[in-house]
């Protein structure tokens, strides 16, 4: 697998403008975009109050967007072909109208509880890319977060409907959609954010995680995540224990009568593993006699590999995030919806890039050019949107659209249970 800087050689940004209008008029997905964000008509005026905002060419900037329905939406990003899309609040009006609506009545009032993991805020603990760079060897710390993450969301606070959603670049996003999630007040997204924080602290920090006696069962959970990747991650790939001045960040961690001890042993073991295993050793003694808990072979497990939430994403009701099926400019990756069963083959190198999509759309099959004429003349309708399914389905998106579609019929279900509910109180009425 390569690295970022060398990734996506089909896909040059110069000529994103020419495959954004091909792109958005015969492969997004528009009646699956639209289906997710009006969530089954359950309440009124839901699509119509959402926040979107495009980022146009030249980084012209356009917020407060908002659309009646699946076709003005459609009409508007084929006219605007914007470079990024992001998805924003539910208002308490029209976005578009925020200008003449009495000041202070403009509300943010739902919106799904969102995550952002980014790879560059792990950059302290990977040796083998920085900055926007990833590689197959530091990709390993998105697997463990999202393993973690959706445990937790699911077991810990019940949550059922999660979009893990690829960012394109070097990250991904998750999209809670329960409805319970979506109506969550600022205080309730912050107390989620802050019980899935473990590293605190910013460069300045050395310890970034401190355990407390008893250890609580949500961080014993995601130790078992992360004892499955450690010897791999951290051991081998980044040989954490193997360079010099890795050992001196990793021996940092440690009390320092420990680390006096450990440095010395360390002067007659060089490799990795039996380094790591000196350190465990280290810590089930002191576990044995210190009155105070002492967790640090835990604790650097976790700085190295737990998690890195951007808290204020999680936060705040009003905050923006990036599209899913949004083109990445700089890679020209979609970013797309992730199958969790997929999880540890996901490659994002292997992710479809808009050029390779919208070459595979030109490679039209024999027989297919005359069907192709006809559909033309009936381009309104129905005939268009049977048009635009096959186009997507001959190409590497199709997958990603097909997840995504069973993502929506599992969270139509909780539709129609409220549908139902809400035609049987009328009935009582």
């Amino acid at each position: 697998m390569p690295s970022a800087s060398s990734s996506s050689s089909d896909y040059d940004p110069a000529s994103l403008p020419d495959l954004l209008p091909l792109y958005y008029r015969r492969l997004f997905p528009f009646s699956q975009y639209y289906r997710w964000l009006s969530y089954g008509g359950v309440q009124k005026n839901y699509f119509q109050n959402r926040e979107f905002s495009f980022t146009l060419k030249d980084d012209i900037y356009v917020r407060y967007q908002s659309f009646t329905s699946q076709n003005e939406l459609e009409k508007e990003i084929q006219k605007t072909n914007p470079y990024k899309i992001d998805i924003g609040a539910v208002y308490s009006h029209r976005p578009n109208q925020h200008n003449t609506v009495k000041s202070g009545t403009f509300q943010a009032l739902e919106k799904e509880l969102v995550f952002d993991i980014d790879m560059t805020d792990y950059d302290d603990v990977r040796s083998c890319c920085s900055a926007a760079d990833i590689c197959s060897k530091c990709w390993t710390l998105m697997t463990i977060a999202i393993q973690i993450l959706d445990r937790a969301l699911r077991d810990d606070f019940g949550f059922q409907y999660l979009l893990w959603v690829y960012s394109g670049r070097r990250g991904f996003h998750c999209w809670v959609c329960d409805e319970a999630a979506r109506t969550l007040s600022v205080s309730a997204r912050s107390a989620v954010a802050e019980y899935l924080s473990l590293v605190k602290g910013g460069e300045e920090t050395v310890k970034k995680v401190v355990l407390t006696e008893p250890v609580h069962p949500f961080i014993q959970e995601s130790l078992k995540v992360v004892e499955g990747y450690f010897s791999t991650y951290a051991l081998q790939q980044q040989d954490i224990l193997g360079r010099k001045e890795s050992v001196e960040q990793v021996l940092a961690l440690v009390p320092e009568d420990v680390r006096k001890e450990l440095q010395q042993e360390f002067k007659n073991e060089r490799n990795p593993e039996n380094r790591w295993q000196l350190i465990v050793e280290q810590a089930s003694r002191k576990q044995a006699t210190a009155k105070k808990g002492q967790h640090f072979e835990k604790e650097i497990m976790l700085q190295y590999c737990y998690p890195r939430l951007d808290v204020n994403v999680s936060k705040g009701v009003n905050h923006l995030l990036k599209s899913p099926f949004s083109v990445h400019p700089k890679t020209g990756r979609i970013s797309v919806p992730m199958d969790l069963t997929e999880l540890d083959t996901f490659d994002p190198f292997n992710v479809p890039t808009i050029s390779l999509i919208c070459n595979e759309l030109d490679r039209v099959k024999v027989g297919e050019k005359e069907d192709e004429n006809a559909e033309v003349k009936e381009i309104e309708g129905e005939a268009a949107e049977k048009r635009k399914i096959r186009d997507y389905k001959r190409t590497s998106l199709a997958k990603y659209i097909k997840y995504f579609d069973a993502f929506l019929d599992g969270v139509s279900q909780s539709w129609k249970g409220e549908l139902l509910r809400k035609s049987d109180l009328q009935k009582e009425f």
